[in-house]
């Protein structure tokens, strides 16, 4: 039985869903004014790894996650770039689709823009000003009213008493309390007709929506009125998703309109959390010509989805070294589906642990307890070697490993630098000599060219139809 940590009630719970076998998720998407960052690469691979899961185990699942594509950010940068604002949204929309296509990234079922969306997000203020939840501020913003919701808070375990008493006079002028926020942000009417300000009609005049309104709108559109599992980094939890919940169990009228809200931690970078605001960002676009895709995965997967994770340049050296050793126990693999008492145990054990929440960690050390088995099975018992190798292929493929070919996977180290020792092109030559010589079996210089190339640091495997090589 699977249990998920349920932060609403900060306890595992039992996983059920509203409809048999059906998951509904919805994922807060990423505001498209930059390129992403690794941050946002460990949110969307933990989620990744979920719904492949609750796939794996049989649901059907409906995944929502959306794009925020007009925000005060948005207009900002397009107006430092000179740029139009959707010619500069759908620029970082087609880098953001190409990074998560290069990690491998399942594609949601839905992907809605803002943008697209007005009028549900009309809809949605228009009920909330009817029941009293939002109200019509001094500036002719919309606003939504804490104070109206008698639960705000609960989610990020905050106390609305005290959020009430903290008034800023900077705001106070146009909010009843200082966490008030904005759902509908109304335009100057001198700035309509600027390229960078766009708006659309309302009721309440030209304007824009407010950020945490589109997440309620568009999840109560692809999702309905209650939904199995809300998602998103740890940093949307408060005021984001707080608001959120806000909105929505207003407007539903139903607090418990979301089953599960689950919550990936910080990716902690020179000892704040990676950050475009902050300015101490690393971009997936360089990750991702460094390093291949299943060592990005393994290190975001190897300590709990829910915990911070601390990155450094050397961060992923582990992750590849880890991940070469599970490739290489899958070297010269012939599937074999047959059951063994050893194969069903270390299912088991892998099934056991990813109900446990997830717990990526201890289902990846079971991954590494299969290869153990089966670099001593390829010299004892070949039959059994496949049946391990091919039990650790289709585990490690429930968390998304395994999807690059040998060469797409090694060619990853063959193409970086070796510090000018010895260029790729020369180890080829030598690798191929040494074949030559095997092949006309002058072992001599077989073993002469093997310790050359193991002194400058390389290690080879010989596979029946080629040799692969690595860096020591």
């Amino acid at each position: 039985m699977l249990k998920i940590f349920n932060i609403l009630k900060n306890l595992k719970e039992k996983f059920k869903t509203f409809f048999p076998k059906k998951v509904f998720i919805y994922v807060c998407g990423i505001t498209v004014y930059d390129f992403c960052h690794l941050g946002h690469g460990r949110t969307f691979i933990v989620f990744d790894m979920i719904i492949r899961y609750l796939k794996h185990i049989g649901y059907e699942v409906k995944y929502v996650r959306n794009i925020t594509d007009i925000d005060d950010k948005i207009i900002k940068k397009s107006l430092k770039n000179n740029e139009k604002i959707f010619s500069l949204v759908n620029r970082i929309i087609k880098s953001m689709k190409n990074d998560f296509l290069n990690l491998n990234i399942l594609l949601p079922d839905f992907e809605p823009r803002v943008t697209d969306n007005i009028n549900i997000i009309i809809k949605f203020i228009t009920k909330l000003l009817h029941l009293r939840n939002a109200y019509i501020s001094n500036n002719g913003d919309i606003m939504f009213s804490i104070s109206s919701f008698k639960s705000y808070g609960i989610l990020s375990k905050q106390i609305l008493s005290n959020l009430i008493k903290k008034n800023n006079n900077i705001d106070f002028l146009n909010k009843r309390t200082s966490k008030d926020f904005v759902l509908w942000k109304l335009v100057d009417k001198k700035d309509e007709k600027n390229k960078n300000n766009i708006s659309w009609n309302s009721p309440w005049g030209y304007g824009r929506p407010g950020w945490h309104i589109e997440c309620s709108a568009l999840s109560y559109k692809y999702c309905g009125k209650v939904f199995d599992i809300h998602g998103g980094g740890l940093d949307l939890l408060f005021p984001h998703h707080e608001n959120e919940r806000s909105q929505s169990s207003c407007f539903l009228k139903n607090k418990k309109y979301v089953k599960y809200w689950i919550h990936s931690g910080l990716l902690i970078y020179k000892k704040f959390k990676m950050s475009k605001s902050l300015k101490n960002f690393y971009s997936l676009k360089q990750s991702i010509l460094d390093y291949d895709s299943d060592t990005i995965r393994h290190f975001f997967l190897s300590i709990s989805y829910r915990k911070p994770l601390i990155y450094d340049k050397n961060s992923f050296k582990k992750s590849r070294l880890s991940m070469e050793r599970l490739y290489y126990s899958l070297l010269n693999m012939k599937i074999n589906n047959c059951i063994t008492k050893e194969s069903k145990m270390f299912e088991k054990k892998f099934m056991c642990a990813m109900n446990d929440d997830f717990n990526t960690p201890k289902a990846i050390s079971i991954l590494f307890s299969i290869s153990k088995r089966i670099n001593i099975e390829k010299k004892n018992n070949i039959i059994n070697s496949n049946i391990l190798s091919t039990k650790l292929f289709f585990l490690g493929r429930i968390l998304g490993f395994f999807y690059l070919s040998f060469d797409d996977f090694f060619k990853k180290k063959k193409n970086r630098t070796f510090n000018n020792i010895i260029s790729k092109e020369k180890i080829e030559i030598l690798i191929n000599t040494r074949n030559f010589s095997r092949k006309n079996k002058n072992w001599s210089k077989s073993d002469n060219i093997r310790k050359k190339i193991n002194s400058i640091g390389i290690f080879l495997e010989d596979s029946n139809y080629k040799t692969f090589w690595k860096i020591k």
